[in-house]
Formats: C-alpha cells, sequence, structure tokens
C-alpha cells in the first residue's frame, strides 16, 4: 500500500495553498483518482476484474476492501492538512452506452466501499461530493445518492441527463451533457460549442444542472476547446439565467 504517513513539512506547499483560498468565494478542492474500481482494473486489467467479480467475488471484496483502506487513510491526511470544503473523485462506472456492471451488482461491491469513503469525508467538514464518471451511469444514480454524492460530474448525453435532472433533482444534481466526443474535435468552432451548450442548458433547465464538458478537468484535448467552453458558459449564464 502507498504511504501517506508523510512528515509534516512535506505538506507545507499544500497548506499554504488551501490557506490561500478564499472560502466565501470558492470551495477548497481536493482532488482524488483514480477510484476504487479504476484502481481494482488498474491491478488486474478491465477484462479480468470483471469476469473476477463473477469467479472470485470473495477475493474482490478483499481487494476493494484494501483499496478502501488505502483511501480512508489519504482522506484523513487530507483533511487534516487542507481541511477541504468539496471532494472531486474520479471513477469511470461505464462505457459510452452501459454501465460496467449491474446495478445489483454495483450495490454489493462498490457501494459499501465509497459510503465508508464519501461518509469519512462528509462527517470531517467536506460540504460536497463531486463525483467524475464520463460514462453511462443513468442506473446507478441511486447508488450515488446513496454513497453520498452531490454532484454526478462528466454525465454524458447518452444517460438523457434532462430526465436524470426531473427524476432526481435535489437529492443530486448532474454536470456534463456536452460530450467531449462532439466539441472537443481536431474541426471544433465557437459556433459548434454555442449550440451544445445552449442545447443543453435549454434543455436541463438552472436547477440541479451544471453546463459544462464531460472531461474529468480543467482541460481539453485540442487547444482552446476548454477557454471557449467557459467562455459560452458565462455568455449562456448571464443570458438565460
Amino acid at each position: 500500500m502507498p504511504r501517506t504517513d508523510f512528515p509534516e513539512e512535506a505538506w507545507a506547499a499544500y497548506e499554504a495553498n488551501a490557506a490561500a483560498v478564499d472560502r466565501n468565494e470558492y470551495f477548497c478542492t481536493a482532488s482524488v483518482a483514480p477510484g476504487i474500481f479504476e484502481q481494482v482494473h488498474y491491478l488486474m486489467s478491465i477484462d479480468e476484474a470483471l469476469l473476477a467479480f463473477y469467479t472470485n467475488p470473495d477475493e474482490m471484496h478483499e481487494l476493494i476492501d484494501y483499496i478502501t483502506d488505502y483511501e480512508l487513510k489519504l482522506a484523513e491526511q487530507l483533511v487534516k492538512h487542507a481541511h477541504p470544503d468539496a471532494l472531486f473523485h474520479h471513477d469511470d462506472w461505464g462505457s459510452h452506452n452501459s454501465s460496467f456492471m449491474s446495478p445489483e451488482m454495483f450495490e454489493e461491491f462498490i457501494v459499501p466501499a465509497y459510503k465508508k469513503v464519501y461518509g469519512y469525508y462528509k462527517e470531517h467538514g467536506v460540504e460536497i461530493i463531486v463525483h467524475h464518471s464520463d460514462s453511462y451511469a443513468a442506473n446507478l444514480v441511486p447508488a450515488m445518492i446513496e454513497m453520498g454524492i452531490d454532484v454526478f460530474q462528466g454525465c454524458v448525453t447518452t444517460n438523457d441527463v434532462p430526465a436524470l435532472v426531473r427524476e432526481y433533482g435535489g437529492k443530486i444534481s448532474f454536470m456534463g451533457d456536452v460530450n467531449n466526443g462532439v466539441c472537443d474535435i481536431p474541426t471544433w468552432t465557437p459556433e459548434l460549442i454555442e449550440s451544445e451548450f445552449r442545447r443543453a442548458c435549454e434543455n436541463n433547465g438552472k436547477y440541479y444542472f451544471i453546463p459544462c464538458l464531460t472531461m474529468g478537468g480543467a482541460m481539453s484535448t485540442y487547444p482552446g476547446v476548454y477557454e471557449c467552453a467557459t467562455e459560452t458558459i458565462n455568455k449562456l449564464s448571464k443570458e438565460m439565467f
């Protein structure tokens, strides 16, 4: 297991960064990646991991418990030294069209681990849990709510985000509905980006929805896309809301 008990002086730069955040205007946010499911298949391979949920469930429970113990040790250090207001946590749970496992299997293997991890953060002052999964995961939204997730970030259009907002808005919010695969392309134009964001904002409304590209970070594959998306969001926010 990677160590988390670094000497106090190693945290000095992170503590300074956290202290510099104006918490009246911004959430001081910790970022954690990879997530528990990703770490499982990073250690094995995704095909072997998915098979092992069926063939070796006991060992998979043990492996997930071990990874969860590491995440809890990391969480302890993050809240001790940075006192974050929010957590941005990566873990991709599906392809573009389907979750990698059924809701029932997800409930058995993944949900208990995240209830421990996200529960720890919430118990230690973290107000907002933002979970990134740039995939289809509409069938896992009830589990996300159970885990304590506040924002499902990266929700691609195949999730039918407007339907999710109508059904679950108020229990969880949705961030995305503008696919990188549509906008973050070599031939992108400002007109394309505005068209996609306008569609998303008009379809989802202003409650429980945050427009963004579905990539899990402040970046884009092709230069200028992220910056143009940011300008477009600011423009539409003033115009529409």
